[in-house]
């Protein structure tokens, strides 16, 4: 596997890769890597000839008080996981590379609509970061296709939407969550609870799941269902921030709607979590 830091090198590893006419598929991460971000590589490397994964800590998707500081940097453990899955090009820039203007750039992507619900609503700003730099990856490494996990449902729709409105000749794919044994979503931000909370964690999805239940079931009182959820997970000890019943395309769900998805971000203690279960009606 190759490392490069810079754009300029980046592009040149992958110069006669492209002339050769191979496929290249991208996997952009912010590092600490877990199992989720593995079958994601696994997953390119079955799709595309060449996989590149991106590792950047990108401080535009951060807002004021969240943990980028603490955020963890891990990248040789990082690239020794990702030499094992047989990727073939680490992307790991630094700050300076990415932002040579610093992270104020002048230029960022804004997707209106899709970004004003849900995390878009208690992290302003966040989704622009996401947008901003997942398109400056997009247009350095040109890939054909590019892996995300299906757990950043609403980060994954608004990647397809700017994709899709700027013309980026790349295929985005999503890929199913990968979860612990007990229902956890795997998550670099699962390493920040203690072990009292990463006890109680898999109650996220334990809450989505009755709930799916309850829909399949026959109720559809959307509004009445989230709310018991809300109150069952504030008694389990999360502090919720919003769990909502959509379509899946992210508009509200109504009584004749057959493609749901149940989306929450609750935090316990200082880790914020997010999780959603997408499922069809018959």
């Amino acid at each position: 596997m190759k490392t490069e830091t810079t754009i300029s090198g980046v592009r040149a590893a992958l110069r006669a890769a492209r002339k050769a006419g191979k496929s290249i598929a991208m996997v952009p991460t912010m590092g600490n890597l877990h199992a989720g971000h593995i079958t994601l590589v696994k997953t390119a490397k079955r799709r595309a000839d060449i996989v590149v994964t991106s590792i950047f800590v990108n401080p535009t998707q951060f807002g004021i008080n969240e943990d980028f500081d603490k955020y963890p940097r891990t990248l040789s453990a990082d690239s020794a996981l990702l030499a094992e899955a047989s990727c073939d090009i680490l992307f790991a820039p630094d700050m300076r590379e990415m932002y040579p203007d610093g992270r104020q750039q002048n230029t960022s992507v804004n997707v209106s609509g899709i970004t004003d619900m849900l995390c878009g609503t208690s992290r302003p700003g966040h989704f622009s970061g996401v947008a901003t730099v997942v398109s400056k990856l997009f247009n350095i490494v040109q890939p054909d296709m590019a892996l995300f996990g299906e757990k950043d449902y609403q980060q994954l729709a608004v990647i397809r939407r700017f994709s899709r409105d700027l013309c980026f000749p790349v295929e985005v794919i999503g890929v199913a969550t990968v979860r612990a044994e007990d229902g956890l979503a795997l998550s670099s931000r699962n390493g920040f609870l203690s072990s009292e909370e990463r006890k109680l964690a898999p109650q996220l999805f334990k809450t989505l799941s009755s709930l799916r239940t309850a829909i399949e079931g026959g109720q559809r009182d959307y509004a009445m269902l989230a709310a018991a959820a809300n109150t069952h997970l504030a008694k389990c000890g999360f502090v919720p921030e919003y769990l909502e019943v959509r379509r899946q395309d992210l508009e509200l769900a109504g009584h004749g709607d057959k493609a749901l998805v149940i989306l929450v971000a609750a935090r316990l203690g200082s880790t914020r979590l997010i999780d959603n279960l997408a499922f069809e009606l018959p």
